[in-house]
């Protein structure tokens, strides 16, 4: 069995990382401040960070994609959507409800997402690009309401 000779070894940080964490937890319970990895420490929060970011930033992606296939789409069937739309959602809800301060990106994130949502909704339905509206035609509210379907 593995053991780790020191929390600090930086190549543990590089070479296992559940043994760095489970490391650092150990220190972290002990009180052991003076022992911790703090540069590394500092580097996975931001990366914890950003992978809440790019979650929240990808599900508002999806869903407003399925939002105008929904809409424009006229071909197929809006229940082949619907369920997309409802997990989406879901995921969306979880997200805010372990993250709350997420809220306040809502907007930002939805008009950063639209651009390559709208071209991901032209490559899957076959449509031209400018089949679907060049701006965000849905609000906030709308993009999360379990009851809206364009």
């Amino acid at each position: 069995m593995r053991t780790l000779a020191h929390p600090r070894d930086d190549s543990c940080y590089d070479q296992d990382r559940l043994l760095w964490i489970d490391a650092q937890i150990r220190l972290l319970s002990e009180r052991r401040y003076a022992e911790l990895d703090i540069g590394n420490l500092v580097e996975e929060l931001g990366s914890m960070k950003n992978k809440e970011q790019r979650a929240l930033k990808s599900r508002l992606r999806v869903l407003i994609m399925h939002l105008l296939k929904c809409q424009y789409q006229k071909s197929h069937t809006q229940n082949k959507w619907r369920s997309t739309l409802v997990e989406q959602r879901e995921r969306i809800k979880d997200l805010l409800e372990d993250s709350p301060s997420l809220r306040r990106k809502l907007g930002e994130y939805a008009e950063a997402s639209y651009p390559p949502a709208r071209k991901m909704a032209a490559l899957e339905t076959g449509l031209p690009l400018d089949s679907f509206p060049p701006e965000n035609p849905y609000a906030i509210g709308e993009i999360l309401d379990q009851g809206f379907t364009p």
